[in-house]
């Protein structure tokens, strides 16, 4: 696998982590064959204790920054946690998403306990598709971006669910009828949910960052002309 290192410094990397890729063999995924993530750099880098930062859910893409240090994890958490860092992720979404608002509603975690969270969004993006997806002839879609006030497990999933506009393609929380179209008639299977870009501040040298991952080919293949109008749309 070619592995896409967008930035690197004496301290960090950042990648743009491919869908259906485990970031690491942890818990949840100690089934899945594969070589994950950590282990392909740690093989690529030499690094034997580059530990990411945070985590993405197998089936999302996008930027996962890595310390080459264990010992500097929690620091860089740490500044993940101020509000001057941010998270931006875009989704495809059902329907035709309010232009802004804010989604304040707890989530369930890995042990299915609530907690508080907070998602905030932006529609770049409507789009409408001559899809005949029983009950109706044609199709809504947004590309939102999605600002992840805090950092829940699922947390966009479950509260894109929660506002009656699904992600595209995600299993648990998804449309079912709009995942198989997508799956079978436009063969394109993969989670429409991309960690876009990050702002933050390198902990150990001050250095600030701020960086975005193209996003992944089959997005192409869906929005085909509106390609280049998303990207005009989000400045």
């Amino acid at each position: 696998m070619n592995y896409d290192i967008l930035y690197e410094d004496e301290c960090c990397l950042i990648v743009n982590k491919p869908s259906n890729l485990i970031l690491h063999h942890s818990h949840f995924a100690r089934n899945i064959q594969e070589t994950s993530l950590v282990e392909g750099l740690r093989d690529l880098t030499g690094i034997s204790e580059l530990s990411p930062i945070h985590r993405l859910d197998r089936k999302t893409s996008g930027l996962v920054v890595f310390a080459k240090q264990k010992s500097n994890v929690s620091l860089f958490q740490a500044e993940f946690s101020k509000p001057e860092s941010k998270k931006i992720y875009w989704a495809l979404m059902r329907g035709f998403v309010p232009e802004f608002g804010s989604i304040d509603s707890p989530v369930k975690n890995e042990k299915n306990n609530y907690k508080e969270a907070k998602t905030e969004y932006k529609t770049l993006l409507k789009i409408e598709r001559n899809f005949e997806i029983p009950p109706y002839a044609t199709q809504r879609y947004s590309v939102v971006e999605l600002l992840a006030v805090t950092g829940r497990y699922h947390q966009l999933r479950q509260h894109a669910n929660k506002i009656a506009h699904p992600i595209i393609n995600d299993p648990k929380h998804g449309n079912r009828h709009h995942n198989h179209y997508f799956a079978q008639v436009l063969n394109i299977p993969f989670l429409f949910l991309h960690a876009y870009s990050l702002e933050f501040k390198n902990p150990i040298s001050g250095t600030g960052i701020q960086i975005k991952a193209l996003i992944p080919e089959f997005w192409r293949k869906f929005l085909n002309e509106d390609f280049d109008l998303l990207f005009s749309a989000s400045g």
